[in-house]
């Protein structure tokens, strides 16, 4: 018996793209039925991320006209992972299978075959890779070449050119289940669920409309969010800058006493209006990481919704 999938997509603002979206998606998906690659009952998801345009009501007409189509809207925008989790533990009560992939036609929708031939070798989760990033700028293949570096170095562990395009099977999606925290960074959970894994190797395209949702503000943001959400090793750096520092501070003290003890004249103004200025930025970065974590507490232990379902278009 074959699987059946179901294709989530989060959309913010897509009313440009989504028609086409759905075009390209809705042709592979009946080729994949029609092949019995999957079953007749797999579907696409829209997951409409408090748009302010007309995605969902142009997701409600495609659910009207295409048998394939379903979709939710959630009460607010709350984000694209956090989007993209409303879709998964919706679509996971009614398929075997899910695949998440953005709605810009960037993810190769061809290589979706190629996902579901790696599920049926036993693997739970498969992630897809870009094969390069040669069409990208230098800017920005240098900064996502630093981030997953960056990222690797605090010990989060990540799959290497994989963003949000991936198969999870209904197991793995119960496991994901499971990660019940607020701050959101699923390239960093879903390694953390085991499993056996496979990747699936695609080239990535150009934005088939619209604009892009992640510039470099937010591509930041979501670098740090992924750093303070996985990892505790800022905090350790911070206490180990902490005691090199009061170490440092002990010889330069031992220092000046042997000065002093000598007669010297010590002249070191400036050395200390420079110590002083390092050390000060240090104290504030530090508050800063500290500060950091502290906000992920208090937005934990709140516990408040992650997302809330504001309407279900389900078939």
């Amino acid at each position: 018996m074959e699987p059946i999938l179901f294709l989530v997509i989060p959309c913010y603002n897509e009313e440009e793209v989504l028609p086409e979206t759905n075009r390209c998606v809705g042709d592979k998906l009946r080729r994949m039925i029609t092949d019995g690659v999957v079953s007749g009952k797999s579907r696409i998801l829209y997951v409409n991320d408090g748009s302010q345009d007309c995605t969902w009501e142009i997701i409600q007409e495609l659910y009207r006209q295409d048998e394939y189509v379903t979709g939710i809207t959630l009460s607010r925008n709350k984000g694209h992972q956090n989007a993209l989790l409303a879709g998964l533990m919706t679509a996971k009560e009614y398929a075997d299978i899910v695949i998440s992939m953005d709605a810009d036609l960037q993810d190769d929708v061809e290589v979706l075959d190629k996902f579901v031939e790696e599920y049926k070798k036993e693997n739970d989760i498969v992630y897809g890779v870009r094969k390069s990033r040669k069409k990208d700028t230098a800017f920005k293949r240098c900064t996502a070449l630093a981030f997953y570096k960056l990222m690797r170095a605090f010990g989060v562990n990540m799959v290497y050119n994989h963003a949000d395009y991936r198969l999870m099977s209904k197991r793995a999606l119960d496991g994901l289940e499971k990660f019940r925290e607020v701050n959101l960074f699923l390239r960093g959970i879903v390694p953390m669920i085991g499993y056996a894994s496979s990747t699936v190797e695609y080239d990535r395209g150009e934005r088939a409309a619209g604009e892009s949702k992640y510039p470099f503000r937010k591509m930041f943001r979501f670098a740090v969010e992924g750093i303070t959400s996985c990892s505790v090793k800022p905090i350790r750096m911070i206490t180990a800058m902490g005691l090199l520092v009061s170490f440092l501070s002990v010889v330069y003290l031992i220092y000046i006493l042997i000065g002093n003890a000598m007669g010297y004249t010590i002249k070191g103004w400036t050395t200390v209006m420079v110590v002083m200025l390092i050390l000060g930025g240090f104290q504030i970065f530090s508050i800063g990481i500290v500060g950091e974590y502290i906000s992920k507490i208090y937005l934990e232990v709140k516990d408040r919704p992650r997302y809330i379902i504001e309407d279900t278009k389900i078939k």
